[in-house]
């Protein structure tokens, strides 16, 4: 699994992407940029770093521009950039060889949580569960999700022990 969050387009990209990589990623939705999508890139680019791989066409180019205006220590891949097809017409293999242009890390996954932690300090299983994990994200700096991917964020966004319990006790 690559550290990085490889940040696309769209879902077509991270389904062709899942086909060569082993990687988290986030699409952007288009060149709107969306205040909670730029939050979530924020988080992967603090965390683990971010690798922007867009299509080479107009709307690629915009969000690689404001992207790295952003988030200027981001990985870009200009030599894909320059290959003149999108990501999801992209072979796996043509993926892969973009990337290993790139500085890329592989990242260990923690098991350091489960469901039962979710589940003991109200995050999971609870009418307020949502609102509480909404205000945890905000103080761990991994945003909010569902159960499962807040699960998912903890495990893989660097999380310790102690800065878990700090922000579950400073909700009671």
């Amino acid at each position: 699994m690559l550290k990085q969050v490889i940040v696309v387009e769209g879902k077509s990209d991270i389904q062709r992407i899942a086909q060569a990589v082993e990687a988290d990623c986030i699409a952007t939705e288009g060149f709107t940029l969306r205040k909670g999508v730029i939050d979530m890139i924020r988080v992967a680019y603090e965390k683990r770093g971010i690798i922007i791989l867009t299509d080479p066409d107009t709307a690629g180019e915009r969000i690689r521009r404001v992207l790295t205006k952003k988030f200027p220590n981001a990985q870009r891949d200009e030599a894909f950039a320059n290959d003149d097809i999108g990501i999801e017409q992209a072979s796996p293999e043509s993926i892969r060889k973009a990337l290993s242009t790139l500085h890329v890390e592989s990242l260990e996954s923690s098991n350091e949580f489960s469901m039962v932690d979710l589940v003991r300090h109200g995050l999971s299983g609870r009418p307020d569960s949502a609102a509480r994990r909404a205000v945890i994200g905000a103080k761990l700096g991994i945003g909010y999700g569902n159960g499962k991917q807040f699960l998912y964020r903890l495990n893989h966004y660097g999380i310790t022990r102690d800065a878990y319990e700090e922000a579950v006790n400073s909700l009671k």
